[in-house]
């Protein structure tokens, strides 16, 4: 099969950095075509980081792949997240990224390639890249990165993988359905989520009404009680009054008849005191 620059680049990233130059001189050499040979001459050496990277990319494809279809399932999920959980979600990260980098190493020490703890920290740096950003995740499954990344910079594919950008990112792909279905699950849980939250407020203001109910009904009743009771106080002292007034009635009465026996008591004696004196 012809040669192709993508094909020869992801060899030489991978090849011994120390063989680097000569092995790109001696791929040059050999196409036939001077075009291919020109550009294969133009290829850069990878940093040392990236070609650790790219070594455990070679070698650990799956391991990567699964590393990376994880990464991506991560970024679709963390629009859902709240504080709790991105907070577990960044330690996830941060744990896997450590472990890979850590594989990534071994794999360069038993090819005789010293890795310092710099460039260990470089590693870390390129797979955390990997994981929040798809284009840097694509350079990253490329296994033709010629320098480390850094997760807070936007990557030029172009300019970072060797032989021309890589078409797509190197992810497992997930079938349709399989998308779907987590799309429409995370709809779901958030529809139930909401369904939960607007029945918990639900039984809140029942409970609350449900309050307010019991202590207007206790207070209506205490009132209709007391209305009955003063409405019997309202009759008795109706009854108390007519006798009352029925008392004072006869006392007026009497006093009048009082007042006429003392009219006439006192004309008696007027008479009697008259006789006297003329005696």
């Amino acid at each position: 099969m012809a040669e192709t620059l993508e094909s020869v680049a992801a060899d030489l990233c991978t090849t011994p950095l120390k063989s680097f130059v000569n092995e790109r001189t001696a791929r040059a050499e050999a196409v036939g075509d001077p075009d291919l040979s020109r550009r294969i001459r133009a290829l850069r050496k990878p940093s040392v980081a990236a070609w650790v990277v790219n070594v455990f990319a070679r070698e650990r494809a799956d391991r990567l792949g699964q590393a990376l279809h994880l990464a991506e399932e991560l970024r679709d999920a963390q629009a859902d997240l709240d504080a709790g959980a991105l907070a577990e979600l960044g330690r996830q990260r941060r744990a896997l990224t450590n472990q890979l980098a850590r594989e990534a190493a071994g794999l360069a020490e038993d090819r005789g390639e010293r890795v310092t703890a710099t460039t260990l920290e470089a590693v870390r740096q390129t797979l955390s890249a990997a994981f929040y950003d798809p284009d840097a995740a694509a350079a990253v499954a490329s296994g033709r990165l010629v320098r480390d990344l850094e997760p807070s910079e936007p990557v030029d594919l172009a300019a970072v993988v060797a032989g021309g950008p890589p078409e797509q990112v190197a992810v497992a792909p997930r079938a349709t359905d399989e998308v779907k279905a987590r799309r429409d699950r995370r709809d779901a849980e958030r529809v139930v989520r909401d369904a939960e939250q607007e029945l918990a407020r639900a039984r809140s203001e029942h409970g609350k009404a449900d309050r307010n109910l019991h202590d207007a009904t206790a207070k209506a009743d205490r009132l209709r009680t007391r209305v009955v009771e003063l409405e019997s106080e309202l009759t008795r002292l109706r009854h108390d009054a007519e006798i009352a007034t029925e008392t004072v009635d006869g006392a007026a009465d009497r006093a009048a008849r009082a007042a006429e026996r003392m009219a006439e008591a006192e004309r008696a004696l007027a008479d009697a005191r008259a006789a006297l004196d003329r005696l």
